[in-house]
């Protein structure tokens, strides 16, 4: 948290089965499928000063990341600390899908912090 200048924020961090993952992406965001990783934002909506240090929620899929490390090739404990960060992000305001700027923006900062957790 330090990293991103937020050493005293707080997250909440879920590991859940892909059937749980399915139906939060249905409900919240409308995809019928599931996912790796979804953040839900605290500091966004009607009423985003209520606790200034409490950043959101990260829920993240094992199944589905356990896929994804198998495919890429590294560990799982390396998939989450990926997938963590994607969603810590995501509760910073990044957003890879407003586009490919923000896209690399996002990219970078990504690498800059899974960087900095390997020392």
């Amino acid at each position: 948290m330090r990293s991103v200048g937020r050493p005293d924020a707080e997250v909440s961090v879920l590991l859940t089965g892909d059937r749980a993952m399915r139906s939060l992406n249905r409900r919240y965001c409308g995809k019928d499928k599931t996912t790796d990783v979804l953040s839900f934002a605290l500091q966004e909506g009607m009423f985003p000063d209520i606790q200034p240090t409490v950043l959101g929620d990260i829920v993240i899929s094992v199944p589905a990341a356990s896929r994804r490390a198998m495919e890429a090739g590294h560990p799982l404990s390396c998939e989450i600390e990926r997938l963590l960060v994607h969603g810590l992000l995501h509760l910073l305001g990044y957003d890879h899908e407003r586009g490919s700027h923000e896209a690399l923006r996002m990219q970078r900062k990504e690498r800059q912090l899974l960087k900095g957790l390997s020392r």
